[in-house]
């Protein structure tokens, strides 16, 4: 499994998923963080010390090349800050997003403390595997 971590914030949640990166940053160096392309940009505006790879704006396509990721086994978590008041037209983009992640066994989270729990499960397997 690939070392990449998707991370996916509606506009509303962007800044709590700047704020949870910006203080997992030590964490998170060396890995690759996988963005949908506003995402991204949002993130890199920070000028965190990052590996930021962009895709497509979600309603672009970009959820769907995280998914296609995922079938291909190269993430290991999705953290998708998700506002349940969002509801557009590539909706169903993101529900096969989520259900591949249910499909694949990849962790998925929806906001920060189910994030922090994923990292923390995602460091305790790490260190049994040292």
């Amino acid at each position: 499994m690939d070392n990449n971590i998707v991370i996916i914030a509606h506009d509303r949640k962007k800044e709590v998923l700047r704020e949870f990166i910006k203080e997992r940053e030590k964490w998170l160096t060396g890995r690759t963080l996988v963005a949908t392309g506003r995402t991204a940009e949002f993130m890199e505006d920070f000028k965190f010390n990052l590996n930021i790879k962009h895709l497509s704006p979600g309603r672009s396509g970009g959820y769907n090349q995280i998914t296609e990721m995922l079938k291909n086994g190269e993430v290991k978590m999705v953290l998708f800050f998700h506002d349940p008041e969002v509801d557009y037209a590539y909706h169903p983009d993101i529900r096969t997003l989520m259900d591949t992640c249910i499909e694949m066994d990849i962790p998925l989270a929806l906001n920060a403390k189910s994030a922090e729990l994923q990292i923390i499960g995602l460091i305790r397997m790490e260190l049994a595997q040292k």
